[in-house]
């Protein structure tokens, strides 16, 4: 890549007007996950020629097991932003319980709660295949000054001020929207550096690709076997290209450079589908909405759902806006 590309430093510094109310700190949460990312990725590009791959012995709250890397990756985001004295909490897919982040003066001071799934697609690790990390950035609710509690964290996606995420791929690039459109940045590993590689990254309106777990299809509801049949007949523009790597951050990266939807329902396994609307769903509904694209549990927009609790999961149908609305279309036939 040319080095006379804007680097992600000089893009934030660029763009610090946009963020409303801040005064430096989203920026430097930014700048935060910036180098987060880089110490991952350096462990994330080793990971097959040290012990690091494989599971840890326990389980996180989920009850899935966790990998190595997947607690390496959680202590490495926890630390860099606890470090920096810029976040008054953070939620973490890998812990129980959020996380209260008082400054070395032991004040409340900070306005922002960051909310991350610190390995996404883990399992992926041992057989090189993307992995990822996602965020998401809030404004606190309760007063500055204060102990965050659990109402900083259950807001609705409309509420958030920043989100994006890490691709750990053949590039590592780091792709986020302030509410002004999305962009992305590619890691040169040579000098440690990102470049604005993908300036206003956008969804086509609609795609030939669909990413679902096929596998899972005698578990769907009716609504999806059906959006399933329309992709796979032979009209107009299809069949549709059957695409699903199992991480969701690489089936959202391909499905928003090529044009796609991903779908991950409800079944009879997981009567509430598998992905979390905190710390996955809302930061990729946010990204999807801000390049044209759309995201909804299958009937109603994700970002306008109200959470009740941290690991909260919910049905999620994201992707180019045509396609997902074509799904709503056959879900709500059985509403």
């Amino acid at each position: 890549m040319e080095e006379r590309n804007k680097t992600l430093g000089e893009f934030i510094i660029e763009k610090q007007e946009e963020f409303q109310y801040s005064t430096g700190e989203l920026s430097r949460i930014i700048n935060s996950i910036r180098l987060a990312a880089k110490v991952v990725n350096y462990k994330v590009n080793k990971a097959g020629l040290v012990d690091i791959v494989g599971a840890a012995g326990e389980q996180n709250i989920q009850g899935e097991d966790q990998q190595k890397l997947d607690v390496y990756a959680n202590e490495v985001f926890i630390q860099t932003l606890i470090n920096r004295e810029i976040v008054c909490g953070i939620g973490s897919e890998e812990n129980d319980d959020f996380i209260t982040v008082a400054g070395s003066d032991n004040s409340h001071n900070n306005k922002y709660v960051v909310l991350m799934d610190p390995l996404d697609g883990s399992s992926n690790i041992d057989v090189n295949v993307s992995v990822g990390t996602i965020f998401s950035v809030f404004r606190r609710k309760t007063p500055v000054g204060t102990p965050v509690t659990l109402e900083d964290f259950l807001q609705p996606g409309v509420n958030q001020v920043a989100a994006g995420y890490v691709i750990y791929g053949t590039s590592t690039m780091l792709v986020y929207t302030t509410g002004h459109g999305v962009n992305g940045f590619t890691l040169n590993p040579a000098i440690g550096t990102f470049y604005l590689s993908h300036p206003n990254m956008t969804y086509a309106e609609t795609g030939t690709i669909y990413s679902i777990n096929e596998g899972n299809y005698v578990h769907f509801p009716q609504g999806v076997k059906d959006y399933i049949k329309y992709c796979q007949l032979e009209e107009e523009d299809r069949p549709y290209t059957s695409r699903y790597i199992g991480s969701l951050v690489s089936d959202f990266h391909r499905n928003m450079i090529k044009g796609g939807i991903y779908i991950y329902p409800t079944s009879s396994k997981a009567p509430n589908g598998k992905l979390r609307l905190l710390y996955e769903c809302n930061p990729m509904a946010f990204l999807a909405e801000q390049s044209g694209g759309k995201a909804s549990d299958g009937y109603q927009r994700i970002m306008e759902i109200q959470p009740t609790e941290l690991h909260q999961r919910v049905p999620f149908f994201c992707g180019s806006r045509k396609m997902v609305e074509k799904a709503e279309e056959f879900m709500a036939k059985y509403k």
